[in-house]
């Protein structure tokens, strides 16, 4: 038996492939390398000893994916998270979002339900719950979306939902993601953004390696602790483990369940520049500017029903994260290079 990962090579996937293949468990890997480099793979190998099976299939080409389970008539279950990501992008290019994720997805399971494939983990987002009336944020809170990154991500839970009332032999396993951060511990794999990050952590590594002048902290009249805006961040590899859970999970329950993947704490952006600092020693030269759009004082999740269901919470402290994001980008200061 086999698990075919979609978007493999990216930063969660590599995470989550590794302590796939740690576990024991076989793996395909398909990723059609748009946000992603090739050598993850060699990273790959070089912690595991193992190398991943690898397929550049690009889940719009329905052919395609079709060719990979054939190819791979072991595969029993889908971890899937390919797609573009980048809330920024979502709005200028909304069409491109909504083709790419959503006909990817639908693709994917047009594949799995002629390859008698019938579950699969899919990766969601904390965006599904929109500005939250109060927190922490627990799975049953309402419904509602900011931008079109986020609403393909509901439209997608949407879909599978309608599945697996098609098709009750389905199971399906849907994971809130909250904010990772982190690296794997040898620093042989970790987030690699292309061009300036938009995510906090990887651009405090870049202001601390010199790639980059300063850290812009988007507000600071928040009504949080320090004024700064609070987010619940979570260890990548706590967040890989989460996936194997959840495919445990599948295999001996039917239907949809989805689940918060968090610390429930929250943390403010100045929090987590402090304890950067502290992890490394390393200044961080930071100005506060403008809120953007849409930004939110605090979200956090409410845990417990990963907990109780799957058996799974985080372990690690932002320190951990902290340390291991630093050591990740002073091994790798370019990322995964050209």
């Amino acid at each position: 038996m086999a698990v075919l990962v979609t978007g493999g090579t990216g930063f969660i996937g590599s995470h989550t492939v590794v302590e796939l293949i740690e576990d024991g468990r076989e793996v395909v890997i398909l990723d059609n390398l748009c946000n992603s480099k090739e050598c993850v793979l060699d990273r790959i190998e070089k912690i595991t000893g193992k190398r991943p099976a690898f397929r550049k299939v690009d889940l719009l080409d329905l052919e395609g994916v079709r060719a990979v389970f054939r190819e791979f008539p072991q595969i029993d279950s889908v971890i899937h998270f390919a797609g573009l990501k980048a809330v920024g992008e979502s709005v200028a290019k909304p069409m491109l979002y909504y083709h790419n994720n959503i006909t990817g997805t639908l693709n994917l399971c047009h594949a799995m339900e002629e390859a008698g494939v019938k579950r699969i983990v899919f990766s969601s987002s904390a965006t599904v719950y929109g500005k939250p009336d109060s927190v922490p944020i627990r799975e049953d809170f309402p419904l509602r979306t900011t931008n079109p990154y986020g609403e393909t991500k509901l439209m997608i839970e949407r879909i599978l939902s309608d599945i697996t009332v098609a098709y009750p032999d389905w199971s399906v396993s849907v994971l809130r993601y909250f904010n990772p951060i982190g690296a794997h511990v040898s620093g042989h794999i970790g987030e690699d953004p292309k061009g300036i990050p938009n995510n906090l952590l990887p651009y405090i590594t870049k202001v601390a390696g010199g790639k980059l002048p300063c850290l812009s902290v988007y507000g600071n009249d928040y009504n949080t602790h320090d004024g700064t805006g609070v987010r619940d961040y979570i260890h990548v590899v706590d967040l890989a483990k989460a996936h194997l859970c959840a495919l445990d999970r599948a295999a001996k329950v039917k239907g949809i369940e989805h689940f918060n993947i968090g610390t429930g704490n929250g943390y403010s952006v100045l929090d987590i520049v402090a304890a950067y600092e502290k992890a490394t020693g390393i200044k961080i030269n930071y100005k506060i500017v403008d809120r953007r759009p849409g930004d939110i004082d605090e979200c956090y999740a409410d845990p417990a029903k990963a907990k109780e269901l799957l058996g799974w919470e985080a372990q690690y402290g932002i320190e951990r994260m902290c340390e291991d994001s630093a050591r990740w980008q002073k091994q790798n200061p370019d990322g995964y290079g050209e």
